[in-house]
């Protein structure tokens, strides 16, 4: 197992990885692929890279790329789901079916921790449907529930 940083050329693995993200409950249809580019959540993705705060890793299984975590800076004008204000990124995560339940999850948040360390962050913050079980994995490693909606919440975790 590696991670390492998305590269150029690897931008449809993070839509890929942006439609695996979103959480579809057991029994229910999954939505068409055209969906990550609605503006809700084409915002996680379009014009990748463009400032220091799009952080993106991925991590290789025997050559293979498994799964994907992604932060970007949001603003209160183009918030995202687990906006918490202006300064804090919001982490999106997504691993492969056939690579869940390996640790894969942890090493990738753990990662992106540290690469947002080194730039001066001091908050992160994600969004998870309350359904899903990526719940505990975050609470395992150290994110807290600061905002509830009626189906979802906002975790936030102090990381410097």
């Amino acid at each position: 197992m590696t991670i390492r940083t998305l590269k150029p050329g690897e931008s449809n693995f993070l839509a890929e990885m942006l439609y695996e993200a979103i959480f579809i409950p057991e029994g229910h249809e999954p939505l068409p692929k055209e969906i990550v580019k609605d503006k809700s959540l084409s915002k996680y993705i379009v014009d990748w890279g463009k400032d220091k705060f799009d952080i993106a890793l991925v991590m290789e299984v025997d050559q293979q790329l498994a799964g994907a975590i992604w932060g970007r800076l949001l603003t209160k004008e183009n918030k995202g789901f687990g906006y918490i204000d202006d300064n804090t990124p919001e982490l999106s995560m997504a691993v492969k079916n056939e690579y869940r339940n390996h640790g894969i999850g942890t090493k990738l948040i753990e990662a992106i921790e540290t690469e947002y360390q080194k730039i001066g962050v001091e908050f992160l913050s994600l969004s998870v449907d309350k359904a899903n079980n990526a719940l505990n994995l975050y609470q395992r490693v150290g994110y807290k529930i600061v905002e509830e909606t009626k189906t979802s919440w906002t975790m936030q975790k102090k990381i410097k």
